[in-house]
């Protein structure tokens, strides 16, 4: 994979079937070293992903698992600006990928990342998504990880699809807000997961009230508890719920997850909270689906 400039830039989606047969080797033994694929998605865009992506991967790490975050939002890259890392990936022999270290347990390969200019926009159709979605997996080396984080676009498009299929093993972390226009969108992205017979892990309700710095009190201006009805309504677990809070605004602007925040908030909180309900959501699973293939 090369670095792009915008439209120009393009995979290496012309590979002979005896090289995708290689490939896809090298994608199962990538994913034989990794213990929990986790998959963060909606059917919804502007419901805060991206940002329960990072903080997730982030938790997990601040909790000392070994995690890796891969973003596979082709159009709209923005985890490496939430982890503030800026610059290319490296390439090592054999066109191996590295990916770009936030610390010893997080590593990060974006989109963005492979763009000589972040400001471009990428024209790509979805063979062209699909190809560098398994390069993502085949030539990067994530080495031994506990958990694969997968940071999807909104939608049920050519991104989901192809993680799914690369990665059937993957739990489904869907993300909503707690009003009906969110709501709504968010049930097709778990009839979609269904159709497709993923695991769902649980759902997430992102800006659930607002956390007022004066008084500490909630203000519901998305209304509250969608989500946790959601979850009951298709007998999902819930994950939890993530106010919204001034922190999470300046944690963006810092390029710092914000439970790695220094300063206590309701939202790191949460997100804290978050991450431990998801790595025991994930070891149950794992337990589970190992019980039943006994």
């Amino acid at each position: 994979m090369s670095s792009c400039t915008g439209g120009s830039c393009s995979p290496s989606s012309s590979l002979g079937s005896g090289k995708i047969a290689l490939q896809d080797q090298r994608i199962v033994k990538a994913l034989e070293r990794i213990r929990y694929k986790l998959f963060v998605m909606s059917g919804k865009g502007g419901v805060g992903k991206s940002s329960i992506s990072v903080n997730i991967a982030a938790a997990l790490a601040r909790m000392g698992f070994k995690v890796g975050l891969m973003d596979v939002d082709i159009h709209g890259p923005s985890v490496p600006r939430l982890l503030g890392l800026t610059g290319q990936l490296e390439t090592g022999k054999n066109s191996e990928i590295h990916p770009k270290r936030h610390s010893d347990n997080l590593h990060v390969v974006s989109m963005e990342s492979l763009l000589l200019d972040p400001d471009q926009a990428v024209l790509w159709r979805g063979p062209m998504k699909t190809s560098a979605i398994r390069q993502f997996i085949s030539d990067v080396q994530w080495g031994e990880l506990d958990f694969l984080v997968v940071d999807s676009p909104p939608g049920t498009g050519d991104e989901p699809m192809t993680v799914l299929k690369l990665i059937p093993e993957a739990l489904a972390v869907v993300v909503t807000t707690p009003q009906e226009v969110s709501l709504a969108d968010v049930r097709k992205a778990i009839n979609f997961l269904q159709y497709a017979q993923a695991n769902i892990l649980g759902v997430v309700e992102n800006m659930s009230g607002l956390a007022c710095p004066h008084c500490g009190k909630s203000i519901n201006l998305f209304k509250k508890g969608g989500g946790k009805a959601l979850a009951e309504q298709y007998g999902l677990e819930f994950l939890g719920a993530i106010p919204l809070d001034p922190a999470t605004v300046v944690a963006c602007d810092l390029g710092t997850p914000v439970v790695l925040l220094d300063a206590e908030s309701p939202a790191k909180d949460a997100l804290l909270a978050l991450g431990e309900r998801v790595a025991k959501a994930a070891q149950s699973s794992l337990e589970a689906a190992s019980t039943v293939h006994r």
